[in-house]
């Protein structure tokens, strides 16, 4: 392996780790060498995974976490730093899809459901890896968007919005902490085969067959597809890349 790409002596958080593109990449993390924090709400999945991992040879714990709640944010870290020492490497990947509705009749609440998730939760756990990593003086952040973050959407006002605003936070708190040593970064993945787009097609909100005639590539992306690309930012591979929103999406948002 190139030792741009090592991990060895590093540690890893991945939230969302409990399925998907957070366990692909929680995996790769391994696989390259780093010790790795596995965090997610669910904590059977999570649990289950972490523990697959140690079987296999590498060192791995599982954290359950709900990414909105600041209390559980601040302890995933603790948890993190107490286990290994330190975290290296963070990708915040934990997110929800909304309710498929028009604007005007969307509840509020969802609207507040899904903020909570997938912008407040990305906050909280860059708040926190970067108290840690300021201490450091060194690391890196990956913030899960979407071509959602890139592109509108109809009928899916609230999950564009919220991955609009990763965006926003990625890119200045990139501008803060790059003098600092550390590189914040974001990947805004196309339509992936997992679990969250399984569930999307199973309540017929999406058509598989119309998803793959939107890619230029004519397929869906793969979870480990995206995990090559979240080692890569927070690799050395990549050490002058800051602040930038990678489209992943087999060509999707280059029409």
């Amino acid at each position: 392996m190139n030792n741009k790409y090592s991990f060895n002596g590093k540690v890893a958080l991945v939230t969302g780790a409990g399925s998907g593109m957070g366990l692909s990449s929680a995996k790769a993390f391994a696989l390259a060498g780093a010790s790795v924090a596995l965090a997610d709400i669910n904590e059977e999945a999570v649990k289950r995974e972490a523990e697959q991992l140690v079987k296999e040879g590498y060192k791995a714990i599982a954290i359950t976490c709900d990414v909105s709640d600041e209390q559980q944010v601040k302890e995933m870290i603790e948890k993190a730093v107490e286990k290994f020492g330190r975290v290296d490497a963070a990708y915040n990947n934990a997110g929800i899809q909304c309710l498929f509705s028009e604007t005007a009749d969307l509840p509020a609440s969802e609207f507040d459901r899904v903020v909570a998730i997938n912008l407040r939760g990305v906050f909280l756990c860059m708040k926190y890896e970067l108290l840690q990593m300021r201490k450091q003086g060194s690391g890196t952040i990956v913030n899960c968007s979407s071509l959602g973050g890139l592109v509108g959407g109809a009928g899916r006002a609230a999950y564009h919005a919220t991955k609009h605003g990763v965006l926003g936070l990625t890119k200045s708190a990139a501008i803060e902490y790059a003098p600092k040593g550390i590189r914040i970064n974001a990947i805004c993945p196309g339509t992936i085969d997992t679990p969250m787009v399984h569930s999307m097609v199973e309540t017929g909100e999406l058509s598989v067959e119309e998803a793959i005639k939107l890619a230029p590539i004519g397929r869906l992306g793969r979870d480990d597809e995206m995990a090559d690309v979240v080692l890569w930012l927070s690799s050395q591979a990549s050490s002058y890349v800051i602040g930038q929103a990678i489209a992943v999406d087999g060509g999707y948002t280059i029409q």
